[in-house]
């Protein structure tokens, strides 16, 4: 897969959880919005890969991108320092980051707050991905 590919799925990802949410489905919705954030970070890494060529310098970093850990696909992008900046400017904004909750059944209230949180525009986590991917 590609970079536009990696960012369709995760524009595909949040309008899907979107529709979920509406659908009173809130575990899915909470999984997909999850789900999007990955999406976003893999094309971030795409991105990363294209503009350093960290894959000659780093044997094993291929399989390292094989994750669904949201902070090592922050990591492998490059993006650490920039998530880490943001997050003293703007800590609200990844807060609900976490693998591990998009395995767990999720009620209403959780489902609209991630997805809310991962796609407002000017405080969510898909707009802060896309400005870097």
């Amino acid at each position: 897969m590609n970079r536009a590919a990696w960012q369709q799925l995760a524009e595909d990802r949040i309008a899907e959880a979107r529709a979920l949410l509406a659908g009173q489905f809130w575990s899915g919705a909470y999984y997909l919005a999850g789900y999007a954030i990955e999406c976003g970070l893999k094309s971030c890494v795409l991105a990363r890969v294209d503009s350093d060529g960290v894959i000659f310098r780093e044997k094993k970093f291929s399989e390292r991108c094989w994750t669904h850990d949201l902070i090592e696909l922050v990591k492998l992008a490059a993006l650490d320092a920039a998530r880490d900046a943001d997050a003293a400017v703007n800590p609200a904004r990844f807060q609900n980051w976490s693998e591990e909750s998009r395995y767990v059944r999720q009620g209403r209230a959780d489902a609209e707050q991630l997805v809310n949180a991962i796609d407002d525009q000017v405080n969510g986590v898909l707009p802060w991905i896309r400005a870097h991917w």
